[in-house]
């Protein structure tokens, strides 16, 4: 259910519901996943048994996951950048009523926005952490709604394109951010333009402010 890759591309984590653990793979070429081989698991199935996101830092000593079993997003300390093998659990937060079925998750670059898909709302949810990366600081400031049952998200490095995936519609979704990494404002939803695109259908929204 989640893919996430390290700086360079030469190690890709992968999480999901069939043992709801974390497993690790070498790239020989990064980004190339033909080059990959399997190196090892991290045993994650006794915080919650129904892994959905995964997400890191910026340089790989943290580690965060959502599970839908408990509600909540967990967190883990890496000792070594970006080796599971090193992760010991630090903190968890629950996260319902916001969201009891919460799957992709994305950190902004600089850890301070914090960004949730949920097939509950259909939507995404988007925190503010007072101090980065530290998920015990996380407020939630609103909700918008992308529909298509959302399971995956991913933001680019600079905030301005977001993308969704779901398997209502089987699309991938994606939303021009008008300001980086911010889908809520003090006065209101920013609404982005969106474009879907799939096999036999292109269209597009434009939609203002509300």
């Amino acid at each position: 259910t989640a893919v996430k890759f390290n700086t360079d591309g030469t190690k890709m984590f992968v999480t999901g519901i069939g043992n709801s653990n974390v497993h690790s793979y070498d790239l020989t070429t990064g980004f190339d996943v033909s080059t990959a081989s399997f190196e090892q698991t991290l045993v994650t199935s006794s915080r919650d048994n129904d892994n959905f996101g995964l997400d890191f830092n910026n340089d790989g000593t943290k580690m965060f996951i959502t599970g839908n079993q408990n509600d909540k997003i967990y967190e883990w300390a890496l000792s070594s950048a970006f080796d599971i093998s090193s992760a010991t659990f630090t903190q968890d937060l629950y996260l319902n009523p916001i969201d009891d079925e919460p799957f992709g998750i994305e950190f902004s670059v600089d850890g301070k926005r914090l960004f949730i898909v949920g097939t509950k709302g259909n939507g995404v949810d988007e925190y503010i952490l007072s101090s980065a990366f530290d998920i015990s600081t996380m407020v939630h400031v609103g909700f918008y709604h992308v529909g298509g049952n959302p399971s995956g998200i991913h933001i680019t490095p600079d905030g301005s394109k977001m993308f969704i995936v779901g398997n209502n519609t089987d699309l991938v979704k994606t939303f021009n951010l008008t300001t980086g990494h911010r889908l809520i404002y003090p006065e209101g939803i920013v609404a982005p333009s969106y474009t879907s695109v799939g096999t036999n259908m292109v269209h597009e929204w434009k939609v203002g402010r509300v």
